[in-house]
């Protein structure tokens, strides 16, 4: 049954078909989290992003895909993104056990630039074919290569609501133009995620903005009109249409528990939609990452 609040949620995409709605309202309803209008979600494209080694030595059952797929279903997630090659080899194994996300889009870390472009790697048939409930795809605003990554989504968006699968995108400000500083600055990811909105996904992930203002037109706003950036409850977005779009936040880099819970806490307290936190989970034990996904997930409900 989909709860009052999904519904609400719901109603913010109403020129969506109803095969996009019902797979937005999976989910949204699924795991510990269902019904209560918060995501938290396991995204597991490091092994592409960054090599095996690097992302699954660490707790070293991660080299299996299956277990990306039992962690996030045992933990009670929201749903399971990942590549092509990870979802195909255990999508039948765990048909139905939880929703899908197929990342269209990955880059790899073997040739280094300043302005990356990531390779389509997946398709919306393929998304279909293994059961998805949504494609996933990453834009890097700010990148001399940003225009073709926004071409690309907007057809892919379009084929995905066609065929009733709801669209997330990464929106991660990385390229020449901006420093290592500003890829976390406030008004950029502000941008980022109205950027995102404005192209039509469903679902937005960002990285958690630090108080940093990267441009100076924007720093001249924000000193003009008072706008509050010093917590980071100040600094969870209403960019993404006044909160009427879901955003949700990274995880970051591998960090101490109490650190990422003090993260999380601050995403809450401010509003959030969410959470979509990798390597903190998959790179612990699976004990270690289920209790700290727990312990997540309760901090978005609210009831620690």
């Amino acid at each position: 049954m989909t709860t009052k609040r999904v519904k609400e949620i719901l109603s913010w995409y109403a020129t969506d078909n109803p095969g996009t709605l019902t797979n937005l309202a999976r989910l949204l309803g699924h795991g510990r989290l269902g019904g209560s209008g918060k995501l938290v979600i396991l995204p597991v494209d490091q092994g592409f992003e960054h090599g095996p080694a690097r992302s699954f030595a660490k707790n070293a059952p991660g080299y299996d895909p299956r277990y990306h797929f039992e962690l996030a279903i045992e933990a009670g997630c929201n749903a399971y993104a990942a590549p092509l090659g990870f979802l195909e080899a255990g999508a039948a194994e765990f048909a139905g056990d939880i929703p899908l996300i197929l990342k269209l889009n990955n880059s790899d870390s073997l040739l280094s630039g300043g302005d990356p472009c990531p390779a389509i790697t997946g398709s919306v048939a393929d998304a279909l074919r293994l059961g998805c409930s949504a494609i996933g795809f990453t834009i890097y605003p700010a990148s001399a290569h940003r225009n073709e990554m926004y071409g690309q989504i907007r057809e892919l968006a379009e084929e995905a609501k066609a065929c009733g699968l709801a669209v997330v995108v990464w929106s991660y400000p990385r390229g020449a133009s901006i420093s290592s500083q500003g890829e976390t600055a406030i008004d950029v990811v502000a941008y980022a995620a109205q950027i995102a909105a404005q192209l039509g996904a469903h679902i937005i992930k960002v990285k958690p903005p630090t108080d940093h203002i990267e441009q100076d037109a924007a720093r001249k706003v924000y000193e003009a009109e008072g706008i509050p950036i010093s917590t980071l409850p100040d600094r969870v977005l209403q960019s993404a249409f006044n909160g009427r779009r879901i955003v949700i936040f990274s995880g970051g880099a591998a960090k101490g528990r109490e650190a990422v819970l003090e993260e999380i806490r601050g995403i809450a307290e401010g509003g959030g939609f969410g959470s979509i936190v990798g390597r903190n989970s998959f790179q612990r034990a699976k004990t270690e990452g289920i209790e700290l996904l727990h312990d997540i997930m309760e901090i978005h409900a609210g009831t620690v």
